[in-house]
């Protein structure tokens, strides 16, 4: 059964601006969850539809990672699907406002494996529902940051 948590935030930056941080891999680093490492697969990075991409969490010994693919790719919309102990996707989307940029994140899934399911569910849940806000409040000042300089 999927699971969705979404959250949005409003940025008073350019929704160009806003979808530079989610697409540059130097920008996404500095509002990602330091716990969590992305790195390309391939040669370069991208969020070019087909692109393909690793995010490694950093727990010593597990380091459970998911393999993600861009599916869907617009100007200020990127959307990524994933493999691995979660399967689904993970859309950032950029909606212009008078004031600059409402983004919206959407994360979807499912966990296959009952244990890990039951596990993330009793322990992890709510640590990643207040982590996407903190991801977003980190990714709005970098934006914003971006926008003044």
């Amino acid at each position: 059964m999927s699971q969705v948590l979404e959250q949005s935030i409003e940025i008073n930056a350019t929704a160009t601006v806003v979808e530079r941080c989610i697409s540059d891999l130097t920008l996404m680093h500095r509002w990602l969850n330091p716990i969590l490492r992305c790195e390309p697969v391939g040669e370069a990075w991208s969020t070019d539809i087909g692109s393909e991409s690793r995010f490694i969490i950093q727990i010593p010994l597990l380091k459970p990672t998911l393999n993600s693919v861009v599916v869907e790719r617009q100007p200020g919309l990127v959307v990524w699907e994933f493999q691995g102990f979660f399967q689904g996707r993970d859309r950032w989307e950029c909606q212009p406002t008078e004031k600059g940029t409402r983004l919206l994140n959407r994360f979807e899934f499912n966990i296959p494996n009952p244990l890990v399911s039951w596990g993330f569910n009793t322990f992890a849940a709510s640590w990643t529902k207040e982590d996407m806000q903190a991801q977003l409040r980190r990714l709005k000042l970098v934006a914003q940051e971006q926008h003044n300089s």
